[in-house]
């Protein structure tokens, strides 16, 4: 079960980029593999600090993180993607060398673009050399992207789609499963069906970026959904029940205390949509509007002005 990188460098969620280097160089000062020698726990603990400073450190990657949480990240990106485009420089400050990396993440060839097999992007094989380094270029295929338009309600609780893309000259579907939360302009990564190389090589890869298709009902903000409620003037005054939806189907009873203003927002908690992690929810709000007649009957209006002359 992956632990929370927050919590594996000791750090908070809001912590700034400053806050995130000075965390993982006291760690990485403290778990080095040459001042813990033999030590198992000490070499877990550091690879588990690199891959956290690797996300946390990166913003966009950072970003996917929080929106996803630990569970639905990892299984959305592999380790190759987590070291992909990472700026190395912090891991040679620490004394990182590339045979130590090679070590820790079990012997793997390094692209530029992170871990990978040989024969895919720029190559260098921690076994051959002693430090960081870039070797030959084998080309690449050009990454493709598509849109695809997903429901509020899909966006929250996740789908299964089958997409339709166009690759080099040929019409192609690949099945691919959402994770919850996932919302408007994010992208999900489909290894290797991107175009293929002219001159021969890996494929690029495919990105789908989300689309959100707006619902009659609710708008959302973030993890928050918003929904508005019209009641009567009487109502506002005297007070009373009102029935809202929720997103997941349900109907709640809500109580309209007496004297609302119109505009005043209620609070539905835990009625939003889902977080990354899973268990948490954003909220739901209720707007009161008060509807106010354009047009009364005269025995309305003699009973409103009743009610002025009593300081309503």
């Amino acid at each position: 079960m992956e632990q929370d990188y927050y919590t594996i460098l000791g750090v908070p969620r809001n912590a700034s980029q400053e806050d995130l280097k000075k965390a993982y160089r006291a760690l990485a000062n403290k778990y080095h593999p040459d001042k813990n020698k033999g030590d198992k726990q000490a070499e877990e603990m550091f690879k588990k600090i690199s891959e956290a400073y690797a996300v946390l450190s990166n913003p966009e990657k950072r970003q996917e993180y929080d929106s996803l949480g630990s569970s639905a990240f990892h299984g959305k990106f592999s380790q190759e993607d987590i070291f992909r485009n990472f700026n190395f420089d912090m891991f040679r400050d620490v004394g990182l060398s590339g045979d130590i990396f090679s070590r820790l993440f079990g012997g793997q060839a390094w692209t530029a673009g992170g871990f990978g097999k040989k024969g895919r992007g720029r190559i260098f094989d921690f076994s051959s050399f002693g430090d960081f380094g870039i070797g030959d270029q084998v080309p690449q295929g050009q990454d493709l992207q598509l849109e695809l338009p997903l429901t509020l309600h899909e966006i929250a609780f996740g789908a299964e789609k089958m997409v339709e893309f166009r690759r080099d000259g040929q019409i192609e579907k690949v099945a691919v499963k959402i994770p919850p939360g996932l919302g408007h302009g994010k992208k999900l990564r489909v290894p290797g069906k991107g175009s293929v190389h002219p001159g021969g090589g890996q494929p690029g890869d495919l990105y789908i970026k989300i689309k959100e298709i707006p619902h009659p009902v609710f708008k959302r903000e973030g993890h928050d959904l918003y929904v508005d409620k019209h009641i009567k003037f009487s109502e506002a005054v005297l007070g009373t029940k009102v029935t809202v939806p929720t997103l997941d189907g349900k109907t709640l009873s809500l109580k309209i205390p007496p004297g609302t203003n119109s505009h005043t927002k209620m609070r539905l908690k835990g009625h939003g949509l889902p977080m990354g992690n899973g268990k948490a929810r954003g909220d739901e709000y209720v707007r009161i509007l008060v509807d106010i007649p354009a047009a009364i009957t005269k025995k309305q209006k003699a009973l409103i002005e009743e009610l002025a002359k009593e300081g309503m």
